[in-house]
Formats: C-alpha cells, sequence, structure tokens
C-alpha cells in the first residue's frame, strides 16, 4: 500500500450534461472517487461522451498533483427492473458502458412486484437477473443491489426487494452468480433499526460498493410517539452529522480485508442541503478521511 488506496473516500454525482464539470470542481477538495447516478432512467444518455469528459477532468487532475488518481467506483441506475422493461435496458446499458468509465461496479435496486410479500417477486427477480448476471460476468463486471427500502417493508413496497438480509439469502440462492452483491450504507440499517456493524460483519463478502449515508434516530419521539404517529422519528444524515460510528465500521471493513469505495450519498441532510450542500459533503470527506486513519504515513518498519 502506498496510500489508502483499499478504502477510497468519494461522493455521488448525479449524470447530466455538466457532471464532468461538477467533477473537476470537486476534485481539489480531495474526493478520490465518484459514483455516477442516472436516478430512476438512463434513456438515451450519451454514455460513451458522458465517460470521455469525466476521464479528461481526472486527466487534468493527474497532472495536477500527486494525489491518489481519481476514479469512477460504479455507475447505477435506480428504477424498478422487475416491472420495467425499460429499466432492465439501462442496467443491460450500463453493464456494456461499464468499462468506457473504468469502473466495475453497476447499481440500482432490485426491483418488486408492487404491493406483494418480497417472495412474490423471486421468480420474476429470477428471470431478469439471472441474464443480467450472465451479461455482467461475461463483461466483467459485478452487480450491486441497493439496500434502501424505498419505505417498503416485507408485505408491500413498490422498489425494492433487497433491503433485508433475509431478502439477500432468497436473492443470492434464486440467483447464484458470483456477480451478484450489495451496495450497503448503514443509513437504512438504522431506519429499521439494526445494528450496522454485526450485520457488516456477516456480509462484507458481498459489498460491492458502500454509500456513505448516516442516519440519526430520535429516540425521544420514538418513546413519546412510537414510529407510527406521524412524527418524524429518524433524519437521514451526512457522515459526521448522524450516529454511525465510522471509524469501527472503516476497522471492520479493513479487518475483513474489504477494497472499494466509500461515496458520499448527499442532497438527504435537513441540515446540510441546498446552500450548504458542497459545505456539508466536504465536511463529511474530512470524517471519514480522519475515520479512515488520516493521512497516510508509509511503514517504517
Amino acid at each position: 500500500m502506498t496510500f489508502h488506496d483499499d478504502i477510497r473516500i468519494g461522493t455521488l454525482v448525479p449524470a447530466h450534461d455538466r457532471t464532468a464539470e461538477v467533477v473537476s470542481q470537486l476534485l481539489p477538495h480531495g474526493f478520490e472517487s465518484f459514483q455516477i447516478s442516472f436516478g430512476r432512467s438512463v434513456g438515451e444518455f450519451p454514455l460513451e461522451r458522458l465517460a470521455e469528459s469525466v476521464r479528461r477532468s481526472f486527466d487534468a487532475r493527474d497532472a495536477a498533483a500527486g494525489v491518489i488518481p481519481p476514479c469512477v467506483s460504479a455507475i447505477g441506475v435506480y428504477g424498478n427492473p422487475l416491472t420495467s422493461p425499460e429499466t432492465v435496458r439501462d442496467w443491460e446499458r450500463l453493464i456494456d458502458a461499464a468499462a468506457a468509465f473504468g469502473c466495475g461496479v453497476v447499481s440500482g435496486f432490485a426491483g418488486r412486484i408492487p404491493d406483494r410479500p418480497v417472495p412474490e417477486s423471486m421468480a420474476r427477480f429470477r428471470e431478469v437477473f439471472s441474464k443480467l448476471a450472465r451479461r455482467a460476468e461475461d463483461a466483467g463486471v459485478r452487480i450491486a443491489f441497493e439496500n434502501c427500502d424505498k419505505r417498503g417493508n416485507w408485505d408491500r413496497g413498490d422498489w425494492n426487494i433487497a433491503h433485508a438480509p433475509r431478502a439477500w439469502e432468497m436473492m443470492f440462492a434464486e440467483v447464484p452468480s458470483p456477480a451478484l452483491g450489495l451496495e450497503w450504507e448503514p443509513c437504512h440499517q438504522l431506519a429499521s433499526f439494526v445494528d450496522p456493524l454485526p450485520q457488516l460483519r456477516r456480509w462484507a463478502h458481498r459489498i460491492w460498493h458502500v454509500h456513505g449515508k448516516d442516519a440519526t434516530v430520535l429516540w425521544d419521539v420514538i418513546r413519546e410517539h412510537g414510529i407510527r404517529g406521524g412524527v418524524p422519528y429518524l433524519h437521514h444524515r451526512t457522515p459526521g452529522f448522524g450516529d454511525t460510528n465510522w471509524t469501527d465500521l472503516i476497522g471492520t471493513l479493513r479487518l475483513v480485508g474489504w477494497r472499494g469505495s466509500i461515496d458520499i450519498e448527499g442532497f438527504h441532510d435537513p441540515v446540510y442541503r441546498d446552500a450548504l450542500e458542497t459545505t456539508g459533503q466536504v465536511a463529511a470527506l474530512e470524517h471519514l478521511k480522519r475515520c479512515r486513519g488520516g493521512r497516510f504515513i508509509p511503514n517504517v518498519y
């Protein structure tokens, strides 16, 4: 190891005409990796052109300073592939385009049959992702399912079955491909009152990408109103402003030999948003780098 290249700290950037410009403006702050998100649809977005423009931004940064060479850690689309043929096509396009971004991870939702219990989505999941997994394996790409419930639960929901360990076990049994894994973040576990660290130790071997998003649980509200009383009891937070011990989280990843990127998923924090969005993200970057161990010092022993 010549620097902290085992676990990079970066951010998520939406895909649009200004993506490369945004990346160029963020690079001087020290972001080391970038996930590019296409939201719910890739559509006809010119992927090759975007990849080329982002690479040019990276090349300019490489030439400017002796820093960790930046990279695209993942590209993602977050529609429902179990109900939308267009989303399946989006997955195919991103798998095929990943090499142009120098990227080995494509992420998104596993999808869901709307308003049905999780097990009733498994047959359709097998039909869709058996083919996508083969395509990913052939391309040397891994598929990472975000662990977001999208306000669903085991019995009902609209978007994503991949929000609980029991569902993960079922999914990986339905499609036993080494390409399939998780895009994990502690925020969604805290929202379900799950301790993230034991889950991380159990599932790190199937986690391909980590979202840097945290949560604050308002336990005083829960004790007074419960979780169905119409009073907000949890805030999604930027790392450093929530309940997660990121030092322990990164230490856990290193103990199991995990390598990859933690990319900050912004635009959720109720305080550090709008005019304070980049301020919060840079604060989170600096916090996560401290939790990673601070400045890398070559070993003298």
